[in-house]
C-alpha cells in the first residue's frame, strides 16, 4: 500500500456552544468539504479541552479534527467559512502524507475487544509494578545494620 497525501483540519469551537450547535458546525464544515470538491476521510469531535493560552477570552474550546482528501484548492474555501464564523476561534491545516486515515468504527464488538486487550495489558503493568514496589521494599537501608550502610556509601 503506498503512502497518500491527505490533509488534516483541527478547529477548535467556542466552549460555550450548545451540543446540538456543534453538531450542526460540524455536519456544516463535512457538508461544504464535500460541496468544494473534497473527500471527508474521518471527522472526529475530540472534545472540550483546556487551551494553553486565552483566545478570545475563552480558557476551553471544543476541538474537532476533520481528515480530507482534495486538489488542495478546497482548503481555501472551508478556512474561509471558518475564519468568517464567530463561533471558531483557531483552525489549522495541515499536509499529510501516509496511510490514509480510517474512520472509527461505531461497532461495539470490536472495541470491547480492543477493551479486553488494554485492560489485559493494564493488569499486566499493575502486577509488574506491584513487585518492583515489593522488591524496593526489600531493599530500603533502614533493613541494613548501619556498618554496611556506611561501607555501601563509601565505596
Amino acid at each position: 500500500m503506498t503512502d497518500q497525501i491527505y490533509y488534516e483540519t483541527m478547529y477548535i469551537l467556542r466552549p460555550d456552544i450548545a451540543e446540538d450547535e456543534v453538531t450542526n458546525h460540524i455536519d456544516k464544515y463535512n457538508k461544504l468539504l464535500e460541496e468544494v470538491g473534497g473527500k471527508i476521510l474521518d471527522s472526529q469531535m475530540r472534545g472540550k479541552r483546556r487551551l494553553a493560552y486565552q483566545i478570545a477570552k475563552h480558557r476551553e474550546g471544543i476541538y474537532v479534527q476533520l481528515s480530507h482528501q482534495g486538489d488542495g484548492q478546497h482548503i481555501f474555501k472551508i478556512e474561509k467559512a471558518m475564519r468568517l464564523s464567530e463561533d471558531v476561534i483557531r483552525y489549522l491545516t495541515v499536509k499529510q502524507e501516509g496511510p490514509l486515515p480510517t474512520p472509527r468504527s461505531s461497532s461495539k464488538g470490536s472495541n470491547q475487544s480492543e477493551k479486553k486487550e488494554i485492560d489485559n495489558t493494564d493488569s499486566t503493568i499493575k502486577s509488574e509494578s506491584k513487585e518492583e514496589e515489593t522488591n524496593n521494599k526489600k531493599t530500603t537501608t533502614s533493613e541494613y545494620p548501619s556498618s554496611q550502610v556506611k561501607e555501601s556509601q563509601e565505596s
